[in-house]
């Protein structure tokens, strides 16, 4: 097989392997099916694309959150001032399926009371 063919079909390899590993992360793939609850302190928020993370703390045991990407927090009514250091926040949404692993994806975030909605069409009882 020619050098060129060959360094072709690697490079497509290379690339077929880094598009699986990033559908992977920014899906839902990773995530259980049930609804999970965290209430918790934020410790740390990069907010941005392709998506915000918050570091929270639980009680001492810290948790990794994926908001969403910035036009649909602010499409919720979320801004990155209500998601700073400091602030508690309760999060509904999907936790990673593997339970060693405390990482949860938010559908919904709810301060003081307030429901802001990231994926309305994923809740029980959320609708658009």
């Amino acid at each position: 097989m020619p050098l060129l063919i060959r360094r072709c079909l690697a490079g497509l390899l290379l690339m077929g392997a880094c598009l699986s590993v990033a559908f992977a992360h920014h899906g839902w793939r990773w995530t259980d099916d049930g609804q999970f609850e965290l209430t918790a302190k934020v410790e740390k928020a990069s907010l941005g694309n392709p998506h915000g993370v918050l570091t929270m703390d639980a009680d001492g045991s810290k948790w990794l959150v994926e908001v969403g990407q910035p036009w649909r927090n602010a499409q919720a009514g979320l801004s990155d001032s209500m998601m700073a250091k400091g602030a508690t926040l309760t999060i509904v949404g999907k936790r990673s399926a593997d339970d060693k692993e405390q990482r949860m994806k938010a559908e919904r975030i709810i301060i003081d009371g307030r429901k802001f909605d990231l994926y309305p069409e994923r809740l029980p009882d959320g609708s658009r």
